[in-house]
């Protein structure tokens, strides 16, 4: 158990059956489960696990928390009288956690069934009329979060592998963005070293529980930083993409990073060093892509759905505001990056 003063976190194995009891210390007496529509079994077992404490479940969570959906949660919430929520899942059903809290202020006690690393963040990103936006409020980091190794067995590979990913771009990312310090890069190194490690042994045996609980930790570890540093170019064109185009969160991640961190690399050298020290490649932005291939995961944003004549329109969204970002941003810049991507493009070992 590790408490930081706002958030509670426990890690283990069957640790599940303490959420009765963590919600009875929050308060809770009527809770509203959420999940996707994947997890609503889930979901319903945790429904019966805690009994009288557990006043329905809503199953409708979806990627990039769409206004209409929390909408729908709310009302859900009001029918129940529900006073408090827990997510069950990944980042979606995170996402749409915060959505709520942020509007009723209830209390939030999240189960991880991914490597996201939302549940330990300020951070809520939603889509609003087509656009995905952030905000940051302390009040939205969840006051539980309860790690239970063994809700990941049944993630699929595929999913693994880009959630994973995912986590290893918040590390990436920490290493340049602004506000970093010493502590927050000894602690995105960690991350990228414990995923990486984690990725190649549950590859090599997929019922590798010890590789899973790495994953786990190296995906606090990164969540960490995601809630401590500044993110840049990477995260805003993959919200962009996400909210914007609809391509799936993760895996949209795992195909973007290596192109992201290729584009930063001249400007950001000593954290591209770092990066590839953590991981034990020699150039990070091409070891990443490989690992990541190398692993069966996405290879292109075609694959994911998104078109060569989405390009033009999404560098359009991705440099109307300015953000921190090491290299400066250019329309022409991102144009380049996002061809590459569409396609496939492999980075030369040499980068």
């Amino acid at each position: 158990m590790h408490d930081t003063g706002t958030t509670r976190v426990l890690f283990g194995r069957g640790t599940v059956q303490r959420v009765g009891e963590e919600l009875a210390r929050l308060g809770g007496h009527r809770t509203l489960l959420l999940s996707t529509p994947g997890r609503s079994a889930l979901a319903e077992q945790i429904r019966s696990q805690i009994g009288d404490s557990a006043a329905g479940v809503f199953a409708g969570a979806v990627e990039h928390t769409p206004l209409e959906v929390t909408e729908r949660a709310i009302a859900r919430m009001h029918e129940l009288n529900a006073d408090s929520i827990v997510s069950v899942g990944g980042g979606s059903t995170t996402g749409l956690g915060k959505a709520l809290v942020f509007r009723k202020r209830v209390s939030h006690l999240v189960l991880p069934t991914t490597y996201a690393g939302s549940e330990v963040t300020p951070v809520l990103g939603e889509t609003v009329d087509g656009e995905k936006a952030t905000r940051s409020d302390p009040e939205l980091v969840p006051e539980v979060v309860i790690y239970d190794v063994e809700l990941t067995t049944t993630l699929p590979w595929a999913i693994t592998v880009t959630s994973a990913a995912n986590a290893v771009a918040h590390a990436v990312e920490a290493l340049y963005g602004s506000g970093r310090t010493p502590g927050s890069d000894r602690t995105a190194a960690e991350a990228i070293n414990v995923l990486g490690s984690g990725l190649r042994e549950l590859g090599s045996d997929f019922g590798n529980i010890d590789a899973r609980a790495d994953l786990l930790y190296g995906a606090w570890l990164a969540g960490t930083c995601l809630a401590n540093v500044g993110m840049g170019l990477h995260h805003k064109l993959c919200h962009t993409l996400g909210g914007s185009f609809g391509l799936p969160h993760a895996p949209t991640h795992a195909v973007v990073l290596p192109y992201a961190m290729e584009f930063n690399a001249a400007a950001a050298p000593e954290a591209m060093a770092t990066a590839a020290a953590a991981l034990g490649v020699e150039k990070a932005p091409s070891g990443v892509q490989a690992l990541i291939r190398l692993l069966g995961g996405p290879k292109s944003l075609a694959e994911l759905g998104f078109r060569t004549d989405h390009i033009l329109h999404a560098a359009d969204l991705a440099t109307q505001r300015p953000y921190p970002n090491p290299r400066q941003i250019t329309r022409e810049g991102i144009v380049d990056l996002l061809q590459r991507a569409t396609v496939g493009t492999p980075i030369q070992a040499a980068q």
